[in-house]
C-alpha cells in the first residue's frame, strides 16, 4: 500500500493541506495498522544501522594511507583545500595539512561521529515513523553534508511523501560548484537504501 495514496486521500477529504502534527499522527495510525512486513508495530531507530554505517564507510573510505599504516589528512576535491578532511569523512577543528592519525584514532572518531549524526537525524524527524534504512539513508546523507535540517528532502519525509523525498537525494551533487561524479553515486545508494522495504 502507498502512504501517498492514503494521504492524498485524506487530504481531499480535508480540503486543505496537513499541519505537521496531522501528518505525524496520520503516519503513526498507518503504522499502527499495517506494522512491518511481519506484522509487528515498527519501532522508530535512534542509532545508524549496519547497513547505513556500510554505506558511510563505503562512500567515506578510509583514504590516504601511508606506507607505515598512519592516515594523513587530504583536501577537500571539491574546492582543493578546505575542509580537510582525514579517516572516515572527519572534518573539523585541527585536522588540516599534515594532520596524521592512526587507525584506531580513525575508527574512535567515526563512532563519535555516528553517534551525533544519528541524534541530529532522530531530533529531525521527530516522531515522524521512519524504518531503519529510511533512517540510515538519512544519516549517511547528513554525515556528507551536514544539511538534513533545511532540506525539502527532510520535509517530504515528514509529510510521508517517501517517493518525493527519494528524489531529493540527487539534488545534492556539487562540491565546489562542481558535479562531483562520487556524489552523483553516493546520492542514488543513499536513495535505493531510502526506499528499500517500501
Amino acid at each position: 500500500m502507498q502512504r501517498r495514496t492514503i494521504f492524498d486521500a485524506v487530504r481531499r477529504m480535508l480540503g486543505r493541506g496537513f499541519r505537521r502534527a496531522e501528518v505525524a499522527a496520520l503516519d503513526r495510525a498507518i503504522d499502527a495498522a499495517l506494522g512491518d512486513a511481519k506484522g509487528n508495530a515498527l519501532a522508530q531507530p535512534s542509532a545508524i544501522g549496519p547497513d547505513g554505517i556500510a554505506l558511510i564507510k563505503r562512500f567515506e573510505g578510509c583514504a590516504r594511507r601511508r606506507g607505515d599504516g598512519m592516515v594523513e589528512a587530504y583536501s577537500d576535491p571539491g574546492t582543493g583545500g578546505d575542509p580537510w578532511t582525514i579517516g572516515w569523512g572527519a572534518t573539523g577543528a585541527g585536522i588540516g595539512p599534515g594532520t596524521v592519525w592512526t587507525q584506531a584514532q580513525c575508527d574512535e572518531r567515526l563512532a563519535r561521529d555516528l553517534e551525533r549524526f544519528a541524534a541530529d537525524v532522530a531530533r529531525a524527524i521527530g516522531g515522524a515513523p521512519t524504518s531503519q534504512h529510511a533512517f540510515d539513508a538519512l544519516a549517511s546523507f547528513h554525515y556528507n553534508t551536514g544539511a538534513l535540517a533545511r532540506s525539502t528532502l527532510l520535509r517530504c519525509h515528514l509529510a510521508g511523501e517517501f517517493a518525493d523525498a527519494a528524489k531529493e537525494f540527487a539534488r545534492w551533487k556539487h562540491a565546489g560548484g562542481r558535479v562531483m561524479a562520487g556524489l552523483v553515486r553516493r546520492r542514488a545508494a543513499e536513495a535505493k537504501l531510502y526506499l528499500a522495504g517500501r
